[in-house]
Order: structure tokens, then sequence, then C-alpha cells
């Protein structure tokens, strides 16, 4: 692309020196890359920050209602996370055509992104309203009677919402292939502010506990959709997409976005199912095992906010670079964001520690729960600084370079041969508990990682992927 062959002066100063020598190549500079890090990074804090305000809040409605929360969450994500996958696979094939300068085709891949995705969620959600009992007997058939009664209602109120959070995941991650993060930004604002916003009236103000948090999800998610469509038709000056695009079939673009998204969403499937097993070893450890492994996801949350931010941003930086024919670049910018998402869990680590007490006084937990939480948190905090990384940024670089594939492939087998299975055998068999089950977690971390360095290093089948 032309403005990429523009000559900048030399940077001054030790820091802007280091940046461009990491971060700065022929398809793309530091600063570009800044411009579109700072807004999501900035959409991740809000988003972590919020969820952890709407579980404290939650929380004030005893440990039946987090608990059941948590386990409808798990299944949301398991849920949600096909039709995210597939919106995925839109931002990958926005930020190639947009690499490769083909403005038109950047307009009529982002329209078959929010068409497609919004129909799998329809259809998701359709599944998960219809078959909510036979779901809940299935995966939680062991929860007190009081914890399965919030669940179905969090789990009915969470299907209806599908669509709107669908529309908003697609335009968002078609922003996000062109580099407009700013835009993106602002919709997921709207959708997060105006959730806790209505949790605080109807959870804390009205003390509809778990009724209050479904009703307020499907609030914030169809409000920001129709924002997302309205930014979309009328606002943008880039895209250019109307509303009879979204009802055109272009079969071609779609093969092209399911080529990334399918895989990645049977991953995701996979992945995420694994995760609901394990979670049914929790549900059998007990009402307070749920409690502490639903805290500590919220704390690990917590501290995944810039390495979640930097994975997201690496997706748009190697489309790009694949996208306008260069894998010097791509190679390039991944190492400089392996190292960098590794320091920000150094960082972010010794920030949370001093804050671990006042957290804890968020979530209200039972004294007798909060040393576990502590040891899980540690134990996870240092495990992650080596290893979650590689296990995740490295995929999201080689998924954006069209090798979904193999990234999927490697996810799935790594999930149910160690994590779920090691799970198992250190927190059911050898009697661990739930510290058994986060140290299996850890250890899945590091075997698909080491895989996915291989894959990265030697050789360069994960970038001779033809996806446009």
């Amino acid at each position: 692309m032309e403005p990429n062959l523009q000559i900048s002066p030399a940077p001054q100063g030790r820091i802007p020196r280091l940046l461009d020598k990491y971060f700065t190549g022929q398809t793309m500079d530091y600063r570009q890359m800044i411009s579109l890090f700072i807004p999501i990074l900035v959409d991740q804090a809000f988003i972590v920050g919020l969820n952890l305000i709407n579980a404290a809040m939650v929380s004030s409605s005893g440990v039946d209602a987090i608990s059941a929360v948590n386990m409808i969450d798990s299944l949301n994500i398991f849920l949600i996370s096909v039709f995210i996958a597939v919106a995925t696979g839109g931002t990958v094939v926005v930020a190639q055509y947009k690499g490769s300068g083909n403005e038109a085709m950047v307009s009529k891949a982002t329209a078959g992104a929010v068409s497609s995705v919004s129909l799998i969620a329809l259809l998701i959600g359709l599944i998960g309203i219809v078959f909510h009992n036979p779901l809940l007997h299935l995966l939680f058939g062991a929860a007190s009677p009081e914890v399965t009664d919030n669940a179905r209602t969090y789990l009915i109120g969470s299907g209806f919402s599908y669509v709107g959070i669908a529309v908003v995941e697609a335009v968002c991650g078609a922003l996000r292939g062109i580099g407009r993060s700013r835009a993106s930004l602002v919709l997921s604002l709207i959708m997060n502010f105006s959730y806790v916003l209505l949790n605080l009236l109807l959870i804390t103000g009205m003390d509809m506990g778990v009724l209050g948090l479904s009703i307020s999800v499907n609030i914030s998610r169809y409000l920001a959709a129709a924002c997302a469509l309205v930014y979309l038709f009328r606002l943008d000056s880039s895209l250019h997409v109307a509303v009879r695009d979204l009802l055109k079939v272009n079969f071609g673009m779609l093969k092209r976005i399911m080529s990334v998204g399918m895989p990645f969403a049977a991953e995701q499937m996979f992945f995420n199912g694994g995760k609901i097993l394990t979670q049914i070893f929790i549900v059998s450890l007990g009402t307070y095992a749920l409690a502490t492994n639903a805290i500590c996801s919220s704390l690990a949350g917590v501290m995944q906010i810039p390495a979640n931010a930097l994975s997201l941003t690496l997706i748009t930086v190697v489309g790009q670079c694949i996208g306008a024919g260069n894998a010097g670049d791509a190679r390039k910018f991944v190492k400089s964001y392996l190292w960098l998402s590794s320091l920000s869990f150094v960082l972010m680590g010794l920030l949370m520690l001093p804050l671990f007490h006042p957290l804890m006084s968020l979530f209200q937990p039972p004294e007798e729960i909060v040393r576990d939480i502590f040891i899980v948190w540690l134990i996870n905090t240092i495990a992650q600084i080596p290893l979650w990384s590689v296990s995740f940024i490295t995929p999201s670089a080689l998924r954006a370079a069209g090798d979904a594939k193999y990234t999927s492939m490697v996810s799935m087998l790594s999930m149910w041969l160690f994590r779920v299975v090691l799970g198992y055998l250190l927190g059911i068999v050898f009697h661990m508990g739930i510290v058994g089950v986060w140290l299996a977690m850890n250890c899945e971390w590091g075997v698909r990682g080491f895989i996915f360095l291989r894959r990265f290093f030697y050789g360069d089948k994960w970038v001779k992927h033809k996806l446009i």
C-alpha cells in the first residue's frame, strides 16, 4: 500500500527507537499499531472490569447465584464462541483485503460476516432456549435445586440475547480488520456500560437477582447491535455497506470467511466443551469449589487484559502483512508480540498482588475459601508468564495467516488429552480439588504452546495459505 512506502524521520529517544526496531516494518509502523492497540486495550479493560463489577453484584445475591451464573457463562462461552469464531474469520478476510488494497472486497467481506454470524447466532440461541432443560440436566445435574433454578433463568435469557451480541461482534471484527478500533471501542462501551447500569438498577436497586441480570444482558446487547447497524449504514465512510448487501448471498465470500471461521468454531466448541466438562468435575466438588473457580476466573480475566488486547491486535497486523505479501514483517511482529505479552503478565502480577484482599472484598466470599482462591490465583499468575503467550498469541498469528485448520486441530487435541484428562486425574482421582484442575489447565497451555512455536519457527507452511 502506498502510505506504507513513505520514509519517516528517525525516531528520537530510547523508547521510540526500541518501538521502531521491534514494531515497525514495510507494512506498518509502531504508531499505527499503537493507534490500533490502545482502543482494544481500553475495550478489554472495560469488558473485564465491568464483568468483575457484575460478578460482585451477582455475588451479593448469594453463593447459589454466582455459582449458577458461572456455570451458565461456561455454556454461554461454548455457544457464543461458535459465531464469534466466524466473526474472527471475517476479521481475517477483511484485514487481508485491506492489506492488499482491495476496498470493494473489504465491503463484501464485511457484509458477508455480519449476515453469516447473525444467522448462526439465531440458530444457536433457539437451540439453547428450546433444549434448556435437557442441557441443564446433562451438564449440571449434580448442582443444588437453588443453583439449577437460577441457571435456568439465566440460560433462557442468554439465548434470547445471542443475535444482539453476534451483530456487535461481526461489525466490531470488521472494523478492527481495517484498523478502526476506536469505533469498535465505542460500540463495546455502549454495550458494557448499559449492561452495568441496568444491573445496578435491577440487581442492586430492585433486588431482582439472576432475572435482573438476564433482562440487562438482552437490553444492552440489542441496544449496541442497533448502534452498530446505524454506524455501518449511516456513519461509516470506508466500508460502504448497505442494508441490501446483508441480504445478498455471496458464496465465494462465505467460503473464504468460513475457511477460517469454521475450523476456529470447531476448535472453540471442543475447547470450551472441555471447559464445561471440567466444570462438571468442579460441580461434584461442591458449591464452594464452584465459587472459588468463578472468582479465580474473574481474577485471571483481569490478568489477561493487556495480553488479550495484543492477541486481537495481532490478528489485524498479521492479516494485513500477509495480504500485502510481506511474510517477513509478520514473523518479526509475532516475535515482538510474544515478548511484550509475557512482560505484560509480569507487570499485571506485580500490580495485582497488593490488591488481592481489596478485590476479595468485592466478591465477599466465605472466609473458608479465601486461602484456596489465593493459592489458585498465585499458581496461575506465575504459570501465565511463560505459558499463556505461546499458547494464545502464536495461534492468533497463525490463524490470521490462514493456517486455521492446524491451530484448531492442535487446540482440540491438547484440550481433551491434557486439560480434561489431567484435570480429572489431579482434581478428582488424586484429591487435589480445584487446585488440581487449574494446574492441569496450566500444563495444557505449555503443551500446545510448544507445538505452536514449532509450527511458527520451523518451516513456511503457515504463511503459504491462499485465502484471498
